[in-house]
Formats: structure tokens, sequence, C-alpha cells
């Protein structure tokens, strides 16, 4: 189990740095866009605007930089299905079956911890996090790979690896091990990273999406128990 902290004040900040990123992940900015809702039957996640990043993964970033490091941006789609979908079950396998379950309370003190599973211990966003250094170790695309925060079956909070692949926007998640296309997932999408900037966040949600560059502090913070 984690936690979300109040500290939203550092994801803002980011949010005000990154106001000069513009991209097609930003065009549904406008009272219209902001009305509607994912679309269940696509393959392809839909984003609303940015929304302040998880404090965990701003801290995460400070820590090991080039985690998070900006690269060439190439919005490549690989294809989601033969050797590449292999590839994409078998980290998600391996990952899942080498780290031993462990709350960032348990294991440090704290409510919230991102890191990668260095103790071979960790939470979901742990077991995330280790999946996208090995695909991205393993020649995908790091644009391709977006860490994502859900509500679980519970309601819960939970991270995921998003996968964008020319098929489908694919989960990687420590609860299962197999594969699913992110509509066949029984989780409400939240947000995710930007594949155009490690440190920008896009809303899945539009209720938290930021409608405006000057006026972020709209958006409230989520927090509660994750898992």
């Amino acid at each position: 189990m984690r936690a979300w902290t109040k500290a939203i004040v550092a994801g803002l900040t980011l949010l005000s740095t990154a106001g000069a990123v513009q991209s097609a992940e930003q065009v549904a900015l406008s009272v219209h866009s902001l009305n509607q809702a994912q679309d269940q039957t696509s393959p392809y996640m839909r984003v609303f605007g940015v929304t302040p990043p998880p404090y965990g993964h701003v801290d995460f970033c400070r820590r090991e930089p080039r985690e998070c490091a900006d690269s060439k941006v190439e919005d490549v789609r690989r294809p989601g299905k033969g050797e590449a979908m292999a590839e994409l079950d078998r980290v998600n396998r391996q990952v899942n079956a080498e780290i031993v379950p462990m709350t960032d309370m348990d294991q440090y003190g704290v409510e919230d911890y991102w890191t990668l599973p260095y103790s071979g211990r960790g939470d979901c966003e742990d077991y995330a996090l280790l999946k996208r250094q090995r695909l991205a170790k393993s020649g995908w695309p790091v644009s391709s790979l977006v860490m994502t925060v859900v509500f679980d079956e519970k309601r819960e909070g939970h991270a995921v690896l998003t996968v964008r692949t020319a098929d489908g926007d694919f989960i990687l998640d420590n609860k299962v091990n197999d594969i699913k296309l992110w509509s066949r997932t029984p989780y409400q999408f939240v947000m995710r990273q930007s594949y155009l900037n490690p440190h920008l966040w896009m809303s899945l949600d539009p209720k938290r999406a930021v409608p405006s560059m000057a006026s972020p502090l709209q958006v409230s913070g989520l927090h509660g128990p994750m898992h």
C-alpha cells in the first residue's frame, strides 16, 4: 500500500516550467473536450490536458535523473503483436516474479516513495518503474513507456506501466501476469506521463485536467491508499 502525499506544490511547479511544451496531447483543453469521457471501445487512451504529477514521481526524478532524462522524442509505436508482445509478456512476468510485495511504509517508513526495487521488494510503482527500465534498455522507445495511475477495482490508487503500441495501449500490471489492453482492465484511468516529456503528466480523466496553464490550482490533488 502507498499513498498520494499532499505536497502537490512540486507538481504544480513542474507544470509551470513545462508549460511551453505543446503537443497533440494538449489539444483537448477546451470546455467541450473536458466534458468528454474516455472511449472504452478504443484501443488507445485519450488525454484531456495536463495535470499535477504524483509527488512520488517528482521525488524519484530528483533522485534518479537518468531515469527521467529528456531524450530525443520519437513517437514510435511498435506492433502490439508477435515478438514485441512476447517480450512485453516476458518482462511483465519476470518482474512480477522477482519482486516481493512490500509497502513503502513497511520498507521505508513513509507512505509514498517511488524507487527502482533495488532491495528486491517494492509496491506497484516500483514494479512498473523496473519494467520501464528493462524495456527501455532492450530498445523500446521511452516515448512508448509511460507510467500510469489508476483507481483499481476496489477504488484504491494503483500504478501500472502503459506501453503504447500500434495496436493499442497495453497495461503491464503487478497484479496480473497477462498483458491487457487498457480498455479491458477493471480500472478507472486517472493520469499518465506525457510521451513527449517524462516530467509532464496528462489527465486521463476530464474532471482532473487543468483547463488553463494559467490556473493549475483548479485541479485538486488525489489522496488515498495505493497498492
